[in-house]
This record gives C-alpha cells, structure tokens and sequence, in this order.
C-alpha cells in the first residue's frame, strides 16, 4: 500500500483515496503557440513519458480532500514516496540533484530557464 499525503490540504490515506495522473511536469505544447505545434511535439505531448528505474516524478490529486492536483517525488523500486510539493512548485534540491536520465536534463533546463527570467511548467 502506497500512503500519500496532499501537500494542499494535509489529507493523508492510501493510494486509492488518490488518483494517480501519471508523469509530472509536462507541458501542454499549444498552451504557448497553438498555431505552430507540429505534429511530432503533439505526439510527444500525448504518448511520450519517462518510465525509470528509481526516482520519477508524479502528479497525483487529493480525491478525499481538496480535489486539487499535486507532485510527488517516488522511487520506483522500492515504491517510497520522497516528498510532496505544489503543482507549480518544483521538487526539493535535494531531489534535483539526485535526479539523473531525462529527469536531470529537465531540471537542469528549466532551472537554467528560471534563473534567465522565464517559466514553464
């Protein structure tokens, strides 16, 4: 049993008082020029997910409490949830320097977007 914790409203329970949304912090490609999405970056948006071995990412929403949706950091391997943040906050620093594959080339860019003055999801 997975025991998660809305990072929103404090509501604590087992997976199933939850709904898994699948891989954080992905960008809808024509929320930012709808009129110039090509066809590989809404192919990409639709079906292309990280799937690692160890530390991955996740959005989840409190089905019990607020109803609002929410990030966890969990491994995949042993299943422990790392920590619970915002859905427009990025994970603990801690967690970003341990991400490593796509993960880290994410953080690495957006992180680098941020401190240029830009943001994203």
């Amino acid at each position: 049993m997975l025991v998660v914790k809305c990072p929103v409203c404090g509501a604590e329970g087992d997976e199933t008082d939850f709904h898994a949304g699948g891989q954080a912090h992905v960008r809808r490609p024509a929320t930012h020029d709808p009129a110039h999405v090509s066809d590989e970056e809404q192919r990409d948006y639709l079906f292309i997910r990280h799937n690692p071995k160890g530390l991955h990412f996740e959005r989840w929403r409190c089905d019990r409490g607020c109803g609002k949706w929410f990030h966890a950091a969990r491994d995949t391997v042993t299943l422990e949830f790392k920590a619970f943040y915002g859905i427009t906050e990025l994970p603990p620093a801690e967690l970003i320097a341990e991400a490593k594959g796509p993960w880290a080339e994410y953080f690495a860019a957006r992180l680098g977007a941020e401190s240029a003055g830009e943001s994203g999801a």
